[in-house]
């Protein structure tokens, strides 16, 4: 009886000796799997910080694209509906810009870099470019019309490159009537309109300021066949 006491009690000291270890074991699960709960929580927390910061990261891309745009990529095309212009959204459009003096005159005023201050300083949308045809110098008058025609498509492209809108201007003026060379007008914008026929940025000015008496009925009948 006694030995079986005995065993019995050795069997519960021995139960009681590895209870410890058990209590041990347990308590390293629950630091892994609190190590895991709390790797998993970082985790989440990291992917939601990084989604925030994408959304954060499109929205200001968003924001510099619309109000940082140039206005022909914002504006695109121009075209007049009833007794206004109107761009590529349909939404009224004004044409804000400077003019050159007569190109014969003032060609180191055709420039990337002065455009790009009339745009970005003055706020303009639009350069003019003004070919005089009939004053000292111009188109149809003794000026050098292979070095007019080249300065009027480096504005182009000068306004091309700057997201600008150009116009190609025949400045009329001591010449009157529009009639009077209209046979070099017709060649002048037929080469301008093939040379530019895929940019939808460039307008063309087929008469500047007819004056002298001429009538309507003359500049229309000019118009029409230009």
């Amino acid at each position: 009886g006694n030995t079986e006491g005995s065993e019995a009690e050795s069997s519960q000291t021995a139960g009681a000796e590895t209870t410890p270890e058990t209590t041990s074991e347990n308590d390293d699960v629950k630091e892994e799997v609190s190590e895991e709960s709390s790797s998993q929580t970082a985790s989440s927390e990291d992917a939601k910080e990084e989604e925030s910061v994408a959304e954060e990261n499109t929205e200001t891309e968003e924001n510099v694209t619309a109000t940082s745009g140039t206005p022909y990529e914002m504006h695109g095309a121009l075209q007049v509906d009833g007794t206004v212009i109107v761009d590529a959204n349909g939404e009224t459009f004004q044409i804000a810009g400077v003019s050159t003096h007569g190109l014969a005159w003032f060609p180191d005023y055709v420039n990337k870099d002065a455009f790009l201050s009339i745009r970005d300083d003055w706020g303009a949308n639009t350069i003019r470019l003004a070919m005089y045809t009939a004053e000292n110098g111009g188109y149809c008058e003794g000026g050098n019309k292979d070095s007019l025609k080249a300065l009027v498509k480096d504005g182009v492209n000068y306004a091309t490159d700057l997201g600008m809108y150009a116009i190609v201007d025949w400045h009329i003026l001591h010449d009157l009537d529009p009639n009077k060379y209209k046979s070099d007008s017709i060649a002048f914008f037929d080469e301008m309109s093939k040379e530019f026929k895929d940019q939808d940025n460039v307008i063309y000015e087929i008469c500047n300021e007819p004056n002298g008496g001429v009538s309507w009925a003359s500049i229309k009948q000019y118009a029409m066949q230009v």
